[in-house]
């Protein structure tokens, strides 16, 4: 089915990840994703699906996965999401960072964070502290630890999917998995 035996995730989800859905669903899919990266903006949309597909059977979970040497702007996107989930406006961060992901630098970051209620001048002290930089750095190596070799990346039950992750292939093999 795809999948990597050798690449077991190296840090099990955790209550400091990002999460939708419950803990406890039959599945978890994890994805190391880059706010940048185009391939990830093609993703955003059928993970999308994939929630509304599976409802309380999944479980999805971002972690950051930035590739700052091709990416300018996937670092400080980063850093955008982990401040608003000082807000409480992960999710929206998300969200709106990948449906406006041509658009990453600072002036927009700003706005997006004013766009969601967040105040500005805080939200730009913090990320000019890198104060979310670590939470970052972790995600990251979590996955180079897990054999995220570039974006999206994703874990099914804790084990990486390297098959096509179009939205027919993802829905049938998660069937695949809950018909078991």
């Amino acid at each position: 089915m795809n999948f990597s035996n050798e690449y077991p995730l190296s840090a099990s989800v955790n209550a400091q990840d990002h999460l939708q859905g419950s803990p406890n669903a039959q599945i978890t899919l994890v994805e190391y994703g880059d706010y940048q990266c185009p391939y990830c903006g093609q993703a955003y949309p059928i993970v999308k699906k994939m929630q509304e597909a599976f409802g309380d059977k999944l479980c999805f979970v971002f972690r950051n996965f930035p590739l700052s040497q091709i990416h300018e702007h996937a670092f400080a996107a980063a850093e955008a999401a982990e401040v608003a989930d000082d807000y409480g406006k992960f999710w929206e961060m998300h969200d709106t960072l990948y449906e406006h992901q041509r658009h990453l630098d600072l002036p927009h970051l700003m706005q997006y964070a004013q766009d969601l209620g967040i105040d500005a001048q805080e939200f730009v002290e913090k990320l000019r502290n890198n104060e979310k930089a670590q939470r970052v750095k972790t995600d990251f190596m979590s996955g180079v630890e897990s054999g995220v070799n570039g974006t999206p990346s994703f874990y099914i039950n804790n084990y990486k999917y390297d098959g096509p992750w179009d939205y027919n292939s993802l829905h049938k093999v998660i069937e695949a998995i809950l018909a078991h």
